[in-house]
């Protein structure tokens, strides 16, 4: 069933998902599962990825994974594995969009929702002067309006285990006339090993994205994500092996984590940790 041509809007799917919240997470799961792969849910003995990934979000509570969903508190994670020099500056966190002072940014900065996923969640401000602030402003308010408490549609446990959603603000990251723009490398990492990679580039936040992937030595895979095209240009960047070797040490404290990392001009920058991919 394809769901999305029912309801077309992403908003609208979201919205009937929480209204129910109330259903408890198992059934739930099996239900949402059901009607996206056809399938039943496997949970008493899961072969595909996307069953391992319900009894993940059903059976693996580690403490510290809500501390690396949340796009401030992680920082801290990736400092204690000896990574700082990753770190994109940040120039604050908010929990509500009264308390920025909007003079002392400087002309160009990415807002996030620090517990928040997709396109939605991210705002490029590429010129300060030109930005419609009020607009802004209530965009941010929605972030923060969201219920900590209340179930995500995925049922990912992390995402609303008691923190609030809040407004990270960090520097921009110029890409230059780079083929493709800033070109996200995410390492689907398992027992703290990279078994393989997207890598995505001609980004249009909340909008599209180009997708290739491939083998944790950058062979080209021959598989695409469903309706995505292809990433064209993706390249291997020169020192792969240590973003290798990066991904593998930020995921070792766990059996599954996508590590997402940029590599601008050879210098290599932490993105975020995610959990349950798609």
């Amino acid at each position: 069933m394809n769901y999305k041509k029912i309801i077309k809007s992403r908003a609208a799917r979201v919205k009937l998902l929480k209204l129910l919240s109330f259903i408890p997470d198992k059934p739930m799961l099996q239900i949402q599962y059901r009607i996206k792969t056809g399938r039943k849910l496997n949970l008493k003995n899961p072969q595909r990825l996307t069953e391992k990934m319900q009894w993940y979000k059903l059976y693996y509570k580690n403490p510290i994974m809500p501390q690396c969903v949340d796009k401030y508190d992680v920082r801290d994670y990736v400092k204690s594995k000896g990574l700082e020099n990753l770190l994109v500056p940040c120039y604050g966190v908010y929990e509500d969009e009264k308390e920025i002072d909007w003079n002392a940014l400087p002309g160009q900065f990415v807002l996030k929702d620090t517990l928040g996923g997709g396109g939605n969640s991210v705002c490029i401000v590429r010129d300060k002067a030109a930005e419609n602030l009020e607009k802004l402003r209530e965009r941010l308010r929605r972030w923060t309006a969201v219920d900590h408490r209340k179930k995500s549609s995925g049922r990912e446990w992390p995402y609303y285990s008691g923190k609030r959603h809040r407004i990270i603000i960090e520097q921009y990251i110029d890409a230059g006339e780079s083929a493709g723009g800033l070109i996200d490398y995410k390492f689907f990492c398992f027992n703290g090993k990279v078994e393989f990679l997207y890598v995505m580039g001609d980004r249009a936040v909340g909008e599209s994205v180009k997708v290739s992937m491939f083998d944790r030595n950058f062979n080209k895979l021959p598989v695409l994500r469903v309706g995505d095209q292809a990433f064209a240009q993706a390249k291997k960047p020169e020192n792969f092996e240590e973003m290798i070797r990066i991904a593998e040490k930020l995921s070792e404290d766990f059996p599954h984590v996508r590590v997402d990392l940029y590599n601008v001009s050879g210098k290599i920058l932490f993105g975020e940790l995610t959990f349950y991919n798609a």
